[in-house]
């Protein structure tokens, strides 16, 4: 059984001891906790109002019905959006005009798995600074529920997956009339979760013939839900057997985009960011962010169209606060995360496949052939367990003066340019497991794979 508390939210597994699982005692401390933080940040507001939504994982109701009544009975307002992705939650902060939510998943975890992921009032995720505080609060266990007559009101709201899908087709970047026109078939795979729910009816918006696969949204994961090649091998069968244009996957909450050419080849999770920064970048010059292991291939894109590309440290809030001091037009993270700004400051699959369709449809090329136009870099990822008398900061600051003569980031812990070569390797320290990361990308997976070895045997 798994508990991990972090400044994000809280997550682990369903069933067990408290304190050592995610388990109702534990779920209610943290929303009495939540609730506590939220009410001393809006001491001016006569009643906070906080969004929640969930993906389709089994404990999903369960969770939903704790931290529902929890809120309440601290005099907290709760607008329930019902099944909804991670980015429609976000987008309902703001278009409810709430001061905060929390979205019930946990991501592409397994189905035992569920977790509170906490937003702002910005329907952005909390700051380092304020998920310590959070976290703090939840330690000392220090609630004060009210009485019956104060108790907060719950509402419903399921519009917002309609709302959200509107406001993307809405926007000048997406062409529904080039897409349209084009007559794609395309595969869906939404590992039975909200994705199933949200992607056909935004394809079918824009004119898209769509064949479904794991679409119920009963949270009974077909296969393993996180989107890598390795466990969507049912889905490159589909889209040739098809003959379909292409095959989109998402994860669980719809926050991670992949996609499977027409061929049964994979596009390459880290390419679904570099091919629709490409699309944007070629109508609007302007500057990218990524994080720091993200792949070299968007920094290529960018610098193309006279643009400048930053990398961030490791975690959406890093990103998205790296976006906002450089003005970036759009960023997000090799696993597949677009976060589109003329939207909003998320990671978002459902903006993420419009803008990618926009330019499949525009350039009238197969997806095969779209991906070949970019440059073939490789990414090898290791990861080494630490023992208690670890000194990874010792480590660290070894690699750092070995490799003095080259281009290095400690912003997330070290990062390592061999800019001559087009290669780069980064070190961090996992902030959930006791490991150290090790991953390397190079222009073949031979020399990937050499440099992370290189790197792990100075460890």
């Amino acid at each position: 059984m798994t508990l991990i508390k972090s400044i994000s939210g809280i997550r682990g597994t369903i069933g067990g001891t408290p304190g050592n699982a995610l388990t109702p005692l534990d779920i209610v401390k943290f929303a009495g906790a939540y609730s506590k933080w939220i009410k001393q940040r809006n001491i001016s507001c006569k009643r906070v109002k906080i969004v929640v939504g969930r993906d389709a994982r089994p404990s999903g109701d369960m969770v939903n019905r704790l931290i529902t009544g929890t809120l309440i009975a601290s005099g907290v307002d709760v607008i329930d959006i019902g099944l909804a992705t991670t980015p429609t939650v976000e987008v309902a902060v703001t278009g409810l005009l709430a001061q905060v939510g929390i979205i019930l998943t946990a991501s592409h975890n397994p189905k035992q798995w569920n977790a509170l992921k906490l937003l702002n009032e910005k329907g952005e995720f909390l700051s380092d600074a304020d998920g310590k505080t959070l976290l703090a609060m939840v330690e000392n266990s220090d609630f004060n529920f009210v009485e019956v007559d104060d108790f907060g009101q719950i509402s419903c709201d399921n519009s917002y997956t309609d709302k959200h899908i509107d406001a993307i087709l809405k926007l000048p970047a997406v062409d529904v009339e080039a897409v349209r026109k084009s007559g794609f078939k395309i595969v869906v795979d939404a590992v039975n979760s909200v994705g199933g729910i949200a992607v056909p009816r935004l394809l079918a918006a824009m004119g898209v013939q769509v064949i479904q696969l794991n679409c119920t949204p009963d949270g009974q994961f077909a296969h393993n839900p996180e989107p890598l090649p390795e466990n969507l091998t049912e889905i490159a069968k589909t889209v040739v057997q098809s003959n379909a244009d292409l095959g989109i996957v998402v994860d669980p909450d719809v926050d991670r985009l992949a996609l499977v050419c027409e061929n049964g080849s994979f596009f390459g999770e880290e390419y679904t960011l570099v091919a629709v920064a490409d699309y944007i970048l070629s109508a609007e010059k302007g500057n990218t962010v990524s994080n720091l292991s993200s792949s070299r291939a968007l920094k290529d894109v960018t610098e193309k169209y006279g643009g400048e590309y930053f990398a961030s440290a490791v975690g959406e809030v890093n990103v998205v606060a790296k976006m906002k001091e450089v003005n970036a037009i759009i960023g997000g993270e090799g696993n597949g995360g677009v976060i589109y700004p003329a939207l909003h400051y998320g990671r978002d699959a459902l903006v993420g496949i419009a803008l990618f369709l926009s330019l499949l449809a525009r350039k009238n090329v197969k997806c095969s052939a779209l991906r070949a136009e970019y440059p073939d870099y490789f990414v090898s990822k290791n990861k080494r367990t630490l023992t208690p008398d670890t000194d990874i900061d010792m480590m660290l600051e070894k690699i750092k003066t070995k490799y003095s003569c080259r281009r290095i980031s400690d912003v997330d812990g070290v990062r390592v340019d061999f800019d001559d070569q087009k290669k780069w390797v980064h070190l961090r320290k996992s902030n959930t497991e006791p490991i150290i990361r090790i991953y390397a990308e190079a222009r073949s997976a031979t020399d990937a794979d050499a440099l992370a070895k290189e790197i792990m045997s100075e460890l």
